[in-house]
């Protein structure tokens, strides 16, 4: 999850929501990423897509079934439904998000068995961490958008 939180770090510093995933596969972290909505003009380039994206041509393959994904925020529904088409066994994350998280607290997408793949799901891990980098970010823009 340390690495997940240098890849948030990444995106405050861009002025994204400073949101950081990590695929690991083996002990190695072969996807990286960052939100980079606002940089790529993007809807869909949150963090967990560009990091499954990245592991999926690092292995040349769109199943990622011996991975597991570390987000220092929980997914939303898109990328929840990202993870269950990748194969993902297990999805870790930090902070829970009370207005789009599909992991557990709006929606449990990872875990429907109305579905043809469920993922393990792994929520609240070093929730102080991950929540701090989200609090900083959008006091510091609140702040901004009064002055």
């Amino acid at each position: 999850m340390s690495h997940a939180l240098k890849e948030a770090e990444c995106a405050y510093r861009a002025k994204e929501v400073p949101v950081g995933a990590v695929v690991v596969h083996q002990g190695a972290i072969i996807g990286r990423g960052h939100n980079q909505v606002e940089t790529m003009h993007d809807p869909t380039a949150h963090a967990e897509m560009i990091a499954l994206t990245a592991a999926a041509a690092h292995l040349g393959s769109k199943w990622l079934k011996d991975c597991m994904l570390y987000v220092t925020m929980e997914p939303c529904p898109m990328c929840a439904g990202a993870i269950v088409l990748s194969r993902i066994p297990t999805l870790v994350f930090g902070c829970f998000d009370p207005k789009m998280g599909a992991c557990g607290t709006l929606y449990t997408i990872p875990e429907d068995k109305r579905l043809n793949h469920q993922v393990h799901v792994i929520g609240g891990v070093l929730d102080a961490e991950c929540g701090m980098i989200m609090k900083e970010f959008f006091a510091t823009k609140r702040k901004v958008k009064k002055q």
